[in-house]
């Protein structure tokens, strides 16, 4: 059985697994990953957002912080979730006055390695 598909009971969202080695780390410490999926519920809860609003807010921090990974993962998980491919993509188009042309144009083509890998 590969990685990935040892990792897919791993994510809170269904038919999304975890990239193959955050998927074994995660199997290696359990417990941590458990208490981290925890808190990962805890904030979701602890405000009035939904989970749409919640699962674009988390894309554009991944964005924000310039990390591919996560940004790959959110817009997975936002795909799975019924996100429109093109509101994705906004969030990367919306960077471009916060975080700058370069970054939003990185953004988008991270977004975009999903969103276009999803259409084919």
């Amino acid at each position: 059985m590969a990685q990935a598909d040892q990792a897919e009971g791993l994510s809170d969202t269904p038919g999304v697994g975890l990239p193959s080695y955050a998927g074994r780390a995660a199997q290696e410490k359990p417990d941590l990953w458990r208490a981290l999926q925890e808190l990962g519920r805890e904030a979701s809860q602890a405000g009035p957002l939904d989970g749409r609003t919640r699962r674009l807010v988390r894309l554009a921090l991944a964005v924000a912080i310039g990390s591919e990974g996560a940004t790959h993962s959110h817009a997975r998980r936002g795909l799975a979730e019924g996100i429109p491919a093109a509101e994705l993509e906004h969030v990367a188009w919306l960077a471009t006055t916060t975080l700058g042309w370069p970054q939003a144009i990185r953004a988008l083509s991270w977004i975009r390695d999903v969103t276009e890998a999803e259409a084919s």
